[in-house]
């Protein structure tokens, strides 16, 4: 399978986000997460009353991901904005989600695309947004 094109990437985030469920803060976030073999699993994010039980749109895609045994990863798209926005802003990941990134992809390698539009976006690698990161390595001894 061939590696997806960013633009398309992008579309399959942008769809994701319109998936959405958010009741309480009215803020979509859609994820594509790519695959080294180019297979795309889409996330958004889902809200619930406890915000505690929220899960980000990269958590999702993450979780959906590896679900179905896909373990190696090359870059994730992520989008959001308001509800209806449209004009969106960069997304950063939580912390929550950075670290779960950490835990399945290479941090020097993996590539974070935060996107407005299919023109407008940046590309990071993951050390550069988690540059301290908490790895297995970690706990060797």
């Amino acid at each position: 399978m061939a590696e997806v094109g960013l633009r398309e990437l992008i579309r399959k985030a942008l769809k994701a986000r319109t998936q959405a469920y958010v009741p309480y803060s009215h803020f979509q976030v859609g994820a594509a997460l790519e695959t080294k073999e180019g297979k795309v699993y889409q996330g958004c994010n889902i809200e619930n009353v406890s915000y505690g039980v929220t899960n980000c749109a990269e958590r999702t895609a993450f979780f959906k991901a590896v679900s179905e045994g896909a373990r190696d990863f090359s870059r994730i798209v992520v989008v959001g904005g308001e509800e209806g926005a449209e004009e969106l802003e960069e997304c950063p990941p939580c912390g929550v989600c950075r670290q779960v990134m950490a835990e399945f992809c290479d941090v020097d390698s993996f590539q974070v695309v935060l996107a407005r539009s299919e023109e407008d976006y940046h590309i990071y690698m993951l050390r550069e947004l988690l540059p301290h990161a908490f790895l297995p390595a970690n706990l060797e001894k």
